[in-house]
């Protein structure tokens, strides 16, 4: 397994050839990448019937913790990169002009507390370099791990080696997250659904590409006899991102062009594998995979659940979209709120570190 590290690869960023149904011109994209952006900060695309499942989960308080408060520290490392605590912002946008001024929010405060960023899909950039510098957010964020971020099923419609160097290269990544979304791709109008023989390609560029794939769900959820298959192929991290949170079935049904797309929308609303439920089912069969656990986590003590549980990163991206929008000073107040929260769990808990966390029994399930 590849460490995260400062491999930067030097391929020029040119227009690809690609054989997807969708359409592909630079209004479709980002009239499609506005749309993204305009329905995820509507709370109606929130999952309502399913839950994460972290509310069945209760700390155990301790009223004699014997420490202080400063004595707790966050500090902890993901693939070999230290950060200043466990929290990723989830993979989001860019395409737009509104996307380019909150990825650079976004990093900026990424940066100041040193947690890992991931971008939206960067396919857009990839087939028009155009926009390439709505994602370019390295000079904002010099030392704090980023991740590029494809479509896995990219692979099957013209995308090579050559396209994930160019993602790489424009971020000057130091992952790449493939992500895998079906249930969306069938719901958005003319998606891309031939996803044949993804699993022995993602092995292909986990043993070719000179940084750590990751592989990552967008709203419902990664089983735990999937992840295995994913790691025997080389993948180097999980992202479970389960349902619970934002629905993408919900976001496309929103914007679809017909009346099937809109009905399959709101058919699958809430389908998915709760958060909580997938950690929980990866841990006990992979203990040792770097694991990220998103989808629909909103505050410090989802997190400090999530880790609890087993994650060893956190991720969210609704309140950190929700915040970027208003300004960089809300995504500061944000980023202080989430800290306070978990260093509070940590010290009414007894536990100094993350680690004396994730190693007790503190947590139960009721």
């Amino acid at each position: 397994m590849p460490a995260l590290g400062s491999v930067r690869l030097m391929s020029y960023l040119l227009p690809i050839r690609v054989t997807s149904t969708s359409p592909n011109t630079d209004e479709a994209i980002k009239t499609r990448k506005a749309d993204h952006l305009r329905i995820c900060l509507d709370d109606k695309v929130q999952c309502k019937s399913i839950t994460t499942g972290f509310e069945r989960y209760r700390f155990q308080h301790c009223c004699l913790p014997e420490l202080a408060l400063e004595d707790i520290n966050l500090s902890t490392t993901f693939l070999g990169k230290s950060l200043g605590a466990p929290f990723l912002i989830s993979s989001m946008t860019g395409g737009t002009d509104l996307a380019k001024t909150i990825n650079q929010r976004l990093a900026i405060v990424a940066q100041e507390f040193k947690i890992a960023m991931g971008v939206g899909s960067q396919r857009v950039a990839v087939e028009h370099p155009q926009v390439a510098d709505t994602f370019a957010v390295r000079s904002h964020a010099p030392d704090i791990p980023l991740f590029a971020n494809l479509g896995a099923v990219q692979l099957n419609y013209g995308y090579d080696i050559d396209a994930c160097r160019r993602s790489i290269d424009l971020l000057e990544a130091d992952a790449l997250i493939l992500h895998l979304n079906p249930l969306q791709e069938c719901i958005q109008s003319r998606g891309d659904t031939n996803f044949r023989n993804l699993l022995t390609q993602i092995g292909e560029l986990c043993q070719t590409l000179p940084i750590p794939v990751m592989v990552k769900e967008v709203g419902n959820g990664i089983s735990a006899p999937l992840a295995m298959r994913l790691m025997e192929v080389g993948v180097a991290a999980i992202d479970v991102a389960g349902a619970g949170g934002t629905s993408w079935a919900k976001v496309e049904g929103e914007r679809a062009e017909d009346p099937r797309q809109r009905r399959l929308g709101q058919t699958f609303s809430d389908w998915g594998l709760p958060t909580a439920e997938c950690v929980v089912a990866i841990h006990q069969v992979a203990p040792t995979i770097p694991l990220i656990a998103s989808g629909g986590l909103r505050n410090g003590l989802d997190v400090a659940k999530a880790l609890a549980l087993g994650a060893d990163l956190a991720g969210m991206a609704y309140p950190f979209l929700q915040a970027a929008h208003e300004s960089e000073a809300a995504l500061h107040t944000l980023m202080e709120m989430l800290i306070a929260e978990l260093e509070t769990v940590l010290f009414c808990t007894g536990k100094a570190t993350l680690a004396d966390l994730k190693s007790s029994q503190c947590l139960v399930h009721h």
